[in-house]
């Protein structure tokens, strides 16, 4: 098991209802400041948020994030087809999403596709967008009845109408839940991310809205898609199968969050792989960059 660590700030929690905005490539949700609640946990009154022994309450990730990598290794280990393993890597974050959401993590962000990904062969993706799509309406019912509200990060235009269709229905579905928001990053690049931010306010400064010397890193963070969404930054990042790499995910929003890096192929990460890991966290000072 391999982990690197820096550190990241543990903003207020952002769950609010919100309207939708489209760019020329990506596509956010977008939510008005004065939505914004407070950084308490989320509980619900049948389910009590839960601290795991040997964890601390007050020390928990607001947000974890996780590049899910090694289901087709994985399958390949297994003997089995790349679909099965992709199966059993939607089984691993049904497991890891019910655990954030007894343990009180208040936003789960999992890096589905990437804009790469999506270049693939078409006999290779279209299967996977239409099994990703099966197991979205699959699980409305259950975000529905644990209170956990989806969101969809990336450029969705790119996407088939039908799995859009769903997309849509699911989020509209679950947009007043909020115990736990659960983010599927799906043909996303934190490169474009940076790059339609700069963009943006390229335009503000064209509209006279906004002076060249008053850009700073704070006008560029409010553009990119995190804070467009109304989230946090990850406190947490996890990537499994032992890349040590971040893979053009959130290359701007990781700039002090813990990294955490384990061998442990996707399909295989259940319960004592992220206890392990969030009992890093929480060994970790943060100090953020000081």
């Amino acid at each position: 098991m391999l982990y690197i660590s820096l550190s990241s700030p543990t903003p207020r929690s952002y769950l609010p209802k919100p309207f939708s905005l489209s760019t020329n490539k990506l596509r956010f949700h977008v939510f008005s400041k004065n939505q914004f609640s407070g950084g308490g946990n989320y509980t619900s009154p049948e389910e009590p948020v839960v601290t795991p022994e040997g964890l601390r309450r007050e020390l928990m990730p607001k947000h974890v994030a996780v590049i899910m990598d090694g289901n087709r290794r994985w399958a390949r280990s297994q003997r089995l087809t790349p679909q099965a393993g992709y199966l059993a890597g939607a089984a691993a974050l049904k497991l890891v999403l019910d655990l954030c959401r007894k343990w009180g993590i208040q936003v789960l962000t999992v890096f589905a596709f990437s804009t790469d990904n999506l270049l693939r062969p078409k006999i290779e993706v279209d299967p996977l967008l239409g099994m990703f799509g099966s197991k979205i309406k699959d699980e409305i019912a259950y975000m529905e009845r644990e209170n956990i509200r989806l969101s969809i990060m990336g450029d969705v235009s790119k996407l088939p109408q039908s799995l859009r269709e769903v997309i849509i229905h699911a989020e509209n579905t679950t947009k007043n839940n909020s115990r736990l928001n659960l983010v599927i990053a799906i043909n996303y690049s934190g490169r474009y991310d940076i790059v339609q931010a700069c963009q943006s306010i390229c335009q503000k400064v064209n509209d006279g809205v906004v002076e060249p010397e008053e850009i700073n890193e704070f006008m560029i963070d409010n553009e990119l898609c995190m804070k467009l969404m109304g989230l946090p930054d990850p406190d947490l990042l996890i990537r499994t199968s032992g890349e040590i790499r971040v893979s053009n995910f959130f290359l701007w929003q990781l700039a002090y969050t813990e990294l955490y890096f384990t061998e442990t192929l996707w399909p295989d990460f259940g319960e004592d792989e992220l206890l392990r890991a969030l009992h890093v966290f929480q060994q970790r000072p943060r100090r953020y960059g000081v």
